[in-house]
């Protein structure tokens, strides 16, 4: 069995320095977050309620939902705040050439 393959996604210049930019990879929104330990990756959408996480606040490591202010640590994806309770989907993340890739 192979491993997923590696997919570009942005370029590491056209990221939101220290934030959330969202970017749509096939029918999925993702949220790239620019954090002070590297760049981590997430399906952008809460699984609580489904709200855009990139409309969110974001502190570091810590991504807040804007509908429910539940939390998540974007770097394993574990929830910090409730009413998260359920860790959301994380992505493999590196950068190669200049550009963040996924492995999706």
């Amino acid at each position: 069995m192979s491993a997923k393959p590696w997919r570009d996604v942005i370029a590491v210049d056209d990221l939101e320095r220290n934030w959330v930019t969202r970017v749509q990879l096939g029918d999925r929104l993702i949220a790239i977050y620019d954090t002070p330990s590297g760049i981590h990756a997430s399906l952008a959408l809460c699984n609580h309620g489904g709200a855009d996480l990139c409309d969110g606040y974001f502190d570091g490591h810590v991504i807040e939902c804007p509908l429910h202010q539940g939390a998540f640590d974007v770097r394993d994806g574990r929830p910090v705040a409730a009413p998260a309770t359920r860790p959301m989907r994380i992505f493999e993340t590196r950068v190669q050439d200049g550009m963040v890739q996924l492995r999706i």
